[in-house]
């Protein structure tokens, strides 16, 4: 070999990979570290010390709340209906004792199977464990095939992985494509939701999905982008169409109000995108059919529309005699756990038991 192609040979096998530069790079790909927290755990730790969600993790919120309600036994059959990282199931697994099963349904084809493989090498065989891809409106398909359930779960939160990862375009904070699909291979992504949208119909998504104070305002601003004949492509343009609208419509806002803003208008166009209401609404409708007598189901919003649908389905299903005990008020997260987690401040936890 002579020395010209010794010298590539060696830079080709001694490459060295880009040097990781703090907890928190800026871009989601070169977050190695988070992104494999198996070989990084020490790392790991720190950012979670500091009250943060390492890239590509989920901190499941409420569990001690969740498993007391449960009161989760060997050898029972147990559905994790929103799978997401697997927090939670692990943790109901753990109660289960290597006797029983629990079922974990999600929709989301590129996380679900990076939380099976995590969750069969902590030891839980399929046996113990069995996912699906399934929307948890069709919990009766499954129902159908393998009987009622001891207990129920749904986080009807949107996962950390969802949120970090910019390729879904679920967050303001970085440059995406305007998705927000839970499932990437159905329905219309969020950019071909808002082309042709009409104000009454941006106004009452803003509104409805998100209480949002300045829905005219923003609503507005959409629709006239859109018949310059222009269209918002990424999560850039929909934030920086906002901040523009809301600073030019609303007299001394402020940086916080408008970044609550951002975040409540990605909200609802989510919710619209992927019909959340209407599916929590199935949901609920069969969740009863789903439960073995005596069997207990606890659920967990994040916004207040998603939590009065689940308050007004328990009341009326505890007046009709099929529930015989649901939460009078839902459970919080502590200030503990606020702390250590600030993506659980808005987390309502309410249950019902069958009758």
């Amino acid at each position: 070999m002579n020395t010209e192609n010794k010298s590539d040979a060696q830079k080709t096998e001694h490459q060295r990979r880009v040097r990781y530069q703090g907890t928190h790079p800026k871009d989601f790909k070169d977050k190695y570290k988070e992104l494999n927290p198996e070989y990084y755990s020490e790392d790991i730790a720190r950012v979670i010390q500091k009250g943060r969600t390492p890239a590509g993790m989920h901190i499941p919120v409420c569990v001690k709340e969740i498993l007391k309600f449960l009161q989760i036994k060997p050898g029972q059959q147990g559905l994790d209906a929103t799978l997401g990282y697997g927090g939670h199931t692990e943790a109901m697994l753990d109660r289960l004792n290597g006797s029983g099963k629990i079922y974990g349904l999600d929709v989301d084809m590129v996380e679900l199977p990076k939380t099976t493989a995590r969750l069969t090498k902590l030891g839980y065989s399929p046996d113990l464990l069995e996912t699906r891809v399934l929307n948890f409106s069709e919990i009766d398909q499954l129902v159908a095939e393998v009987g009622p359930f001891n207990f129920i779960l749904a986080d009807l939160g949107v996962s950390s992985m969802q949120l970090d990862n910019p390729r879904r375009g679920f967050s303001y904070k970085s440059e995406g494509p305007l998705d927000l699909r839970l499932n990437p291979r159905r329905g219309r992504t969020a950019e071909k939701r808002l082309r042709k949208i009409s104000l009454y119909e941006m106004q009452g998504m803003l509104t409805d999905n998100a209480d949002e104070p300045h829905a005219e305002i923003i609503a507005k601003a959409i629709v006239a982008y859109n018949e310059t004949g222009k269209h918002l492509m990424t999560t850039t343009q929909l934030s920086d169409l906002i901040t523009e609208a809301l600073v030019q419509g609303v007299p001394k806002i402020t940086d916080e109000e408008i970044k609550k803003s951002c975040q409540r208008s990605f909200q609802a166009i989510r919710i619209d995108v992927n019909r959340e209401y209407e599916v929590l609404e199935e949901f609920l409708r069969k969740l009863p059919d789903a439960l073995t007598p005596g069997g207990r189901v606890a659920i967990l919003t994040f916004h207040s529309g998603e939590d009065r649908l689940v308050k007004k389905s328990f009341k009326r299903l505890a007046q009709d005699g099929i529930y015989s005990e649901v939460a009078r008020r839902p459970i919080q997260p502590s200030i503990e756990e606020i702390y250590a987690n600030s993506r659980s401040r808005s987390a309502k936890l309410r249950w019902a038991i069958k009758a």
